[in-house]
């Protein structure tokens, strides 16, 4: 008799990994990297989609924050777009030469874009294997809530979106 796993009791059906599936524990991010090459993690509930738009379709705006890169549309909406790189300290500006990859954070209706390197996917990591960060600049300890330390000995930073979105520097 072929048994059908629709059908099977929770006793009978086999688990995630005897159906050759992976175990997902922990909460799902989205890792990227900013131009000096240090990788970074938003939880992927606070991101609304990640884009990529070319130069051309990113609105420069004049008497503006140096760190907003311009505004976009989506969807007809208007999106402003700042480039986390130096938002964090990071003196090397975003590549606006070519395509620009940008992160949309959105928290109570408000929406942010945040221009980028480039996207490193997505990741299941563990919460409760976050830990105090160590050497942040003072620019961005506002902002990392915490690192993990990866296999290979580097770290993986969390940024917070809610203080990266309210902040008052994007004003400046």
């Amino acid at each position: 008799m072929v048994s059908n796993p629709y059908s099977a009791t929770a006793e009978e059906q086999p688990s995630a990994n005897e159906a050759g599936m992976e175990t997902l524990e922990g909460d799902l991010y989205l890792r990227f990297y900013v131009p000096s090459g240090a990788e970074f993690a938003l939880p992927a509930i606070g991101i609304r989609e990640v884009l990529e738009f070319p130069p051309d379709r990113i609105n420069v705006m004049p008497n503006v924050s140096p760190l907003l890169i311009g505004t976009i549309n989506v969807r007809g909406r208007v999106v402003w777009v700042g480039d986390l790189g130096q938002f964090l300290g990071d003196p090397t500006p975003v590549n606006t030469g070519s395509d620009v990859s940008i992160i949309a954070i959105e928290d109570q209706g408000m929406v942010l874009g945040l221009a980028i390197e480039r996207i490193g996917g997505m990741a299941w990591l563990k919460s409760n294997q976050l830990k105090s960060p160590r050497s942040v600049p003072d620019s961005a300890a506002p902002f990392v809530k915490g690192e993990w330390t990866l296999e290979d000995g580097s770290s993986l930073k969390l940024l917070d979106q809610v203080n990266i979105l309210t902040a008052s520097r994007w004003a400046n």
